[in-house]
Protein backbone atom coordinates (compact mmCIF):
# COMPACT_ATOMS: atom_id res chain seq x y z
CA UNK A 1 0.00 0.00 0.00
CA UNK A 2 1.41 3.41 -0.98
CA UNK A 3 1.76 6.21 1.57
CA UNK A 4 -1.02 8.14 -0.21
CA UNK A 5 -3.29 5.09 0.00
CA UNK A 6 -2.53 4.81 3.71
CA UNK A 7 -3.43 8.48 4.23
CA UNK A 8 -6.63 7.99 2.22
CA UNK A 9 -7.61 5.04 4.42
CA UNK A 10 -6.79 6.90 7.66
CA UNK A 11 -8.74 10.01 6.64
CA UNK A 12 -11.72 7.90 5.59
CA UNK A 13 -11.84 6.35 9.06
CA UNK A 14 -11.05 9.53 11.01
CA UNK A 15 -13.97 11.66 9.81
CA UNK A 16 -17.21 9.95 10.85
CA UNK A 17 -19.50 12.66 9.44
CA UNK A 18 -18.06 12.34 5.93
CA UNK A 19 -18.47 8.58 6.23
CA UNK A 20 -22.06 9.10 7.44
CA UNK A 21 -22.88 11.15 4.33
CA UNK A 22 -21.53 8.40 2.07
CA UNK A 23 -18.53 10.34 0.82
CA UNK A 24 -15.75 8.24 -0.64
CA UNK A 25 -12.18 9.51 -0.85
CA UNK A 26 -11.10 8.52 -4.33
CA UNK A 27 -7.53 9.83 -4.39
CA UNK A 28 -4.93 11.58 -2.26
CA UNK A 29 -1.80 13.06 -3.82
CA UNK A 30 0.84 15.71 -3.33
CA UNK A 31 -1.45 18.67 -2.62
CA UNK A 32 -4.34 16.98 -4.43
CA UNK A 33 -7.54 15.35 -3.21
CA UNK A 34 -10.49 13.78 -4.95
CA UNK A 35 -13.75 12.66 -3.35
CA UNK A 36 -17.13 11.40 -4.54
CA UNK A 37 -20.63 11.94 -3.20
CA UNK A 38 -22.87 9.23 -4.68
CA UNK A 39 -26.48 9.90 -5.50
CA UNK A 40 -28.50 8.61 -2.57
CA UNK A 41 -31.79 9.47 -0.93
CA UNK A 42 -30.13 10.50 2.34
CA UNK A 43 -28.08 13.28 0.68
CA UNK A 44 -30.94 14.86 -1.27
CA UNK A 45 -32.87 18.01 -0.45
CA UNK A 46 -36.57 18.84 -0.82
CA UNK A 47 -36.27 19.37 -4.62
CA UNK A 48 -34.43 16.10 -5.28
CA UNK A 49 -30.95 17.50 -5.85
CA UNK A 50 -27.88 17.05 -3.68
CA UNK A 51 -28.26 18.90 -0.37
CA UNK A 52 -26.08 21.99 0.13
CA UNK A 53 -24.70 20.54 3.37
CA UNK A 54 -23.71 17.30 1.66
CA UNK A 55 -21.94 19.27 -1.08
CA UNK A 56 -20.07 21.33 1.51
CA UNK A 57 -19.03 18.17 3.37
CA UNK A 58 -17.81 16.66 0.09
CA UNK A 59 -15.67 19.73 -0.65
CA UNK A 60 -14.25 19.86 2.87
CA UNK A 61 -13.31 16.16 2.67
CA UNK A 62 -11.52 16.64 -0.66
CA UNK A 63 -9.72 19.73 0.67
CA UNK A 64 -8.59 17.81 3.74
CA UNK A 65 -7.24 15.06 1.51
CA UNK A 66 -5.26 17.61 -0.53
CA UNK A 67 -3.95 19.21 2.65
CA UNK A 68 -2.94 15.86 4.15
CA UNK A 69 -1.32 14.73 0.92
CA UNK A 70 0.78 17.86 0.97
CA UNK A 71 2.21 16.94 4.35
CA UNK A 72 2.54 13.22 3.69
CA UNK A 73 6.19 13.21 4.75
CA UNK A 74 5.16 14.64 8.16
CA UNK A 75 1.91 12.79 8.99
CA UNK A 76 2.35 12.63 12.76
CA UNK A 77 4.35 15.84 13.14
CA UNK A 78 1.54 18.25 12.28
CA UNK A 79 -1.92 19.19 13.47
CA UNK A 80 -4.37 20.83 11.11
CA UNK A 81 -7.67 22.65 11.24
CA UNK A 82 -9.95 24.09 8.60
CA UNK A 83 -10.19 27.71 9.74
CA UNK A 84 -12.52 29.24 7.16
CA UNK A 85 -14.46 28.12 4.13
CA UNK A 86 -16.68 29.63 1.48
CA UNK A 87 -18.87 27.98 -1.10
CA UNK A 88 -20.49 29.33 -4.23
CA UNK A 89 -23.29 27.22 -5.67
CA UNK A 90 -23.37 27.55 -9.48
CA UNK A 91 -25.89 24.96 -10.68
CA UNK A 92 -28.35 22.48 -9.23
CA UNK A 93 -26.33 19.40 -8.32
CA UNK A 94 -27.99 16.18 -9.42
CA UNK A 95 -26.57 12.69 -9.43
CA UNK A 96 -23.15 11.72 -8.19
CA UNK A 97 -20.86 14.69 -7.57
CA UNK A 98 -17.06 14.60 -7.75
CA UNK A 99 -14.80 17.05 -5.90
CA UNK A 100 -11.28 17.88 -7.06
CA UNK A 101 -9.12 19.83 -4.62
CA UNK A 102 -5.72 21.51 -5.09
CA UNK A 103 -3.56 23.42 -2.62
CA UNK A 104 -3.04 27.08 -3.50
CA UNK A 105 0.72 26.80 -3.11
CA UNK A 106 3.28 24.15 -3.94
CA UNK A 107 3.60 21.68 -1.10
CA UNK A 108 7.36 22.09 -0.96
CA UNK A 109 6.80 25.81 -0.18
CA UNK A 110 4.22 24.90 2.48
CA UNK A 111 6.55 22.39 4.12
CA UNK A 112 9.46 24.85 4.06
CA UNK A 113 7.37 27.53 5.77
CA UNK A 114 6.11 25.01 8.34
CA UNK A 115 9.67 23.96 9.17
CA UNK A 116 10.93 27.54 9.50
CA UNK A 117 7.90 29.20 11.14
CA UNK A 118 6.33 26.28 13.00
CA UNK A 119 3.02 26.92 11.24
CA UNK A 120 1.61 27.68 7.81
CA UNK A 121 -1.71 28.98 6.48
CA UNK A 122 -2.97 28.35 2.95
CA UNK A 123 -6.11 27.73 0.96
CA UNK A 124 -7.33 24.75 -0.98
CA UNK A 125 -9.55 25.33 -4.00
CA UNK A 126 -12.21 22.74 -4.74
CA UNK A 127 -14.28 22.25 -7.87
CA UNK A 128 -17.49 20.19 -7.57
CA UNK A 129 -18.68 18.63 -10.84
CA UNK A 130 -21.62 16.46 -11.82
CA UNK A 131 -21.61 13.32 -14.01
CA UNK A 132 -21.65 15.52 -17.16
CA UNK A 133 -18.53 17.38 -15.93
CA UNK A 134 -20.57 20.53 -15.30
CA UNK A 135 -19.19 22.59 -12.43
CA UNK A 136 -21.94 22.89 -9.81
CA UNK A 137 -20.02 24.63 -7.00
CA UNK A 138 -16.69 26.23 -6.13
CA UNK A 139 -15.28 26.03 -2.62
CA UNK A 140 -12.27 27.60 -0.93
CA UNK A 141 -11.07 26.18 2.39
CA UNK A 142 -8.41 27.94 4.46
CA UNK A 143 -6.23 25.53 6.41
CA UNK A 144 -3.96 26.22 9.37
CA UNK A 145 -1.24 23.62 9.90
CA UNK A 146 1.19 23.66 12.83
CA UNK A 147 3.98 21.49 14.11
CA UNK A 148 2.97 19.21 16.93
CA UNK A 149 4.75 20.30 20.09
CA UNK A 150 6.79 17.57 21.69
CA UNK A 151 7.37 17.25 25.42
Amino acid sequence: MSQYELIKQQISEAVPFAKHTGIELVAVGDGLGEALLPEQETSKNHIGSQHAGALFTLAEAASGAAMAGGFMSLPFAVKSVAAKASIRYLKIAKGAIKANAVTSRATLDLQTELKSQGKVQFSVGVSLRDHGDVEVAIVDVDWHVAKVKTI
